[in-house]
């Protein structure tokens, strides 16, 4: 009977130029190599089919096509553009699966240029070829207008926490916490059968000396991302620089909530939503997640410390 004993098994390997970790339940004596491998290889397919760092990935040769081209795309990578161009459409442009020149212009990303603010004229060229509603789809295959490049990078890393866990579930592994560079989704329950509950910061980095009311969750079929100016940023004529970036002006946003959170069915959505919902800012981000019913939380600077404001759906998740 030994083998109907279960433990909480942790795996952890490297993707997307950051780390992964699964915490699964599984029998003491099942051999967690294949399990491992088997996650691995279900991250690997995410960059080899969506990596905007990888020459030969299905949306490399994309950005890279011809003008008048059409290329078909993998299923999964279809699915994800999918949600991100109804996303984009919930956002009125706010979330952009083709911003990618525009962040690069403004020096980050697989084609970052130089870090500094852009020429008018410039700005005005790169945001002529961008925009969501260019993406042209004749059965599996998208058209290469010319110039359009594709960047994933703010939903591929959520789907492929969602690819994860349905592997997982598949191998019939009936609880795990998986966490891909921030991005997570739990479901099933622990040992004890208690759920997996995770820490939502409370502070943006400098202001740790004086953090909020510490926020946890229990993600039980739900997933959680958070976004926000913290990660990724520089500092060019004594201005912060933010690697969001506006779709909608070409410009990084300013003044950017610290971090903004968003639990959802599953990570591709959490994700992509937190991404919009930072560029949106915390008002406009809070009352369309209000509208839509998302799950969000916002941490801003305040003269006094962090300020927090959570919309309706977020605030029954901690009931």
């Amino acid at each position: 009977m030994t083998d109907t004993l279960l433990d909480i098994a942790r795996l952890g390997g490297t993707t997307m130029g950051t780390h992964w970790s699964v915490s699964l339940v599984a029998p003491r004596q099942r051999d967690l190599h294949p399990l491992h491998a088997g996650i691995q290889g279900q991250l690997d397919q995410v960059v080899a089919q969506m990596s905007t760092w990888e020459a030969d990935s299905d949306l490399s040769r994309f950005n890279h096509a011809p003008a008048g081209s059409w290329l078909p795309l993998p299923a999964q990578t279809r699915q994800v553009l999918d949600c991100a161009q109804t996303i984009a459409a919930a956002s009125e442009g706010a979330f952009d699966p083709t911003v990618g020149p525009l962040v690069a212009l403004w020096g980050f990303g697989a084609q970052a240029g130089e870090r500094r603010a852009p020429a008018a004229d410039t700005l005005a060229s790169t945001r002529a070829r961008c925009g969501w509603q260019k993406l042209q789809w004749r059965d599996d295959a998208l058209l290469q207008p010319g110039g359009l490049e594709l960047d994933l990078s703010a939903i591929a890393k959520g789907f492929g926490v969602d690819q994860a866990a349905r592997w997982l579930r598949a191998q019939g592994i009936t609880a795990a916490l998986i966490d891909v560079g921030g991005e997570l989704y739990g479901y099933g329950r622990k040992p004890d059968g208690s759920a997996w509950r995770v820490l939502i910061e409370s502070a943006p980095e400098e202001d740790a000396a004086t953090p909020g009311p510490p926020c946890v969750l229990a993600l039980d079929e739900h997933a959680v991302a958070t976004s926000g100016d913290r990660w990724h940023q520089y500092q060019h004529e004594g201005q912060a620089v933010s690697h969001s970036i506006d779709p909608r002006t070409g410009m990084p946003v300013q003044r950017a909530a610290a971090a903004v959170t968003v639990v959802a069915a599953d990570a591709m959505q959490a994700d992509a939503w937190a991404t919009a919902l930072t560029v949106l800012g915390s008002a406009a981000g809070l009352a369309l997640a209000t509208r839509l019913q998302l799950a969000a939380r916002f941490l801003d600077r305040g003269e006094q410390g962090p300020q927090e404001t959570r919309s309706p759906a977020f605030e029954a998740l901690l009931r």
